[in-house]
């Protein structure tokens, strides 16, 4: 195939990736959107291998990569279909690994076996640089979510900081003498090993509540790491491709951090999650305090409300209580309660995770509200369902400024009428500290495991009508 047609058919490939993209910014068109993506990259892999370059290097070598394409594919259909949806975020963890490490093995390969331009090899320098830190740091996240080896709480050490910015310092110099003699290949290797050091360090010091920030970031660096290497194989599609993902990751690591009061430049260092400030302890918060309630307690409560809002939190996500979040929902519409769902936008693990989840069982997408959009109504909200949600609805981020979360957006529940908070415990999330909605005048505590506490409260709502 002619160089001109396969750059016609990457230009059309690129147009699928930015529709698909915009497709992504919302509910209602996101499958389409990924399905445009899809066949975007169907496109590419096609074009290239059909290159003269890859089609024309022997027939052993083209099956061989035709096979690895088979058998990536089957991979990924395979994980696709049984990968659960809270484990997701884990999920994206593994494929920003997968794409780092190939930036960095594919850098790796041209340098070993091609003369590469001076330009090349500042790219394969970035490449190998970019894609290590990537590699390391997403099969760090990647453990930390799953809970294997390292603990969720931020993980550091005294000198943590200067040692990080002394590798920083150190692999530059080894991508430096990559560049002044290309025929080193031991820079190379040194300069992927202290990468992968890094990529490490970087990542142990982020603790769970700010875990989407980490993912979105590393997934903005595996862009950036795809994009160097498209300079590195001299392939325009995959510095589009690239860029698009490490543009897209950085935009949606500033959101994050916007909705988490985090600043970029904290992580970037790696230092998000770490703070010394003292809070009230758990006993001092809740003690005689907390009010227990019962399913029927809370049916005879929903009979009386005109509006109701839902808050779902990383807790649905572990209990898989989504669907009989809906038939709740649906038994409460069937009488008239208006019913929206309140999204924050770190809720759960990764962005988005809520609307997944709620999606998948049917909910209707326009009842998913933002939390700009929601917060101002919840004054004439007569009751606000919270399931397995913590930090995103603790009222100290608004009014204590000596909390950990002082300035983080939260939802504003506790100025509902009633609150109700389905929970296994008292025990604190992701920042490890008390709530004080769980013992407010409003708020009524419905222990137990989420999909059971809806089912029991549905069953409860039904008899009760």
């Amino acid at each position: 195939m002619s160089t001109v047609t396969i750059d016609l058919i990457y230009l059309v490939a690129s147009v699928l990736f930015i529709l698909g993209i915009r497709g992504l910014t919302h509910p209602r068109t996101a499958v389409r959107g990924n399905m445009l993506g899809a066949a975007g990259m169907l496109l590419a892999i096609v074009a290239t291998l059909l290159d003269s370059q890859v089609f024309g290097s022997g027939a052993s070598g083209f099956g061989v990569i035709v096979a690895g394409v088979v058998l990536g594919a089957a991979i990924g259909a395979v994980l696709a279909l049984k990968i659960q949806m809270t484990a997701m975020p884990e999920m994206v963890a593994v494929l920003n690994a997968f794409g780092g490490g190939a930036s960095a093995l594919v850098a790796g390969a041209v340098l070993v076996g091609t003369e590469p331009t001076a330009q090349a090899t500042v790219a394969i320098v970035a490449s190998g640089l970019i894609g290590s830190v990537t590699f390391t740091g997403s099969l760090v996240a990647f453990d930390k979510l799953r809970g294997l080896l390292l603990p969720d709480a931020p993980v550091t050490f005294p000198g943590q900081q200067p040692l990080n910015f002394l590798l920083g310092l150190v692999a530059l110099g080894f991508g430096a003498w990559l560049v002044i003699d290309p025929s080193t290949t031991t820079a190379y290797v040194a300069l992927v090993a202290v990468g992968s050091v890094l990529g490490v360090l970087l990542t142990i010091s982020i603790g769970g509540a700010d875990m989407p920030v980490a993912i979105a970031l590393l997934n903005s660096y595996s862009g950036l790491a795809a994009a160097s290497t498209g300079f590195v194989l001299s392939n325009d599609i995959l510095i589009i491709t690239g860029s698009l993902v490490g543009a897209s990751g950085i935009i949606l690591t500033r959101i994050m951090c916007k909705a988490m009061n985090r600043s970029l430049a904290n992580v970037l260092v790696g230092a998000i999650a770490a703070t010394d400030t003292k809070t009230e302890d758990a006993d001092t918060v809740y003690e005689g305090r907390v009010k227990r309630t019962s399913a029927e307690e809370v049916a005879m409560l929903l009979d009386t409300a005109k509006r109701v809002v839902m808050v779902p939190g990383y807790g649905l996500a572990v209990s898989q209580a989504q669907h009989q979040l809906r038939d709740l929902a649906t038994v409460l519409e069937s009488r008239g309660v208006e019913v929206e769902y309140a999204i924050h936008p770190v809720a759960g693990r990764m962005p988005g995770h809520m609307n997944v989840l709620l999606a998948e069982a049917d909910v209707d997408y326009d009842k998913l509200k933002e939390m700009d959009q929601i917060n101002p109504t919840f004054a004439q909200t007569d009751v606000s369902i919270v399931i397995g949600a913590n930090d995103i609805v603790n009222p100290d981020a608004r009014t204590n400024p000596k909390s950990p979360i002082a300035g983080m957006p939260i939802l504003d529940v506790d100025k509902s009428t009633s609150v109700i908070v389905i929970k296994r415990s008292l025990s604190p999330g992701f920042a490890g500290i008390p709530n004080p909605l769980f013992a407010g005048d409003n708020t009524l505590m419905l222990f137990g495991d989420g999909k059971q506490a809806v089912l029991d409260l549905t069953v409860a709502v039904k008899e009760n009508g």
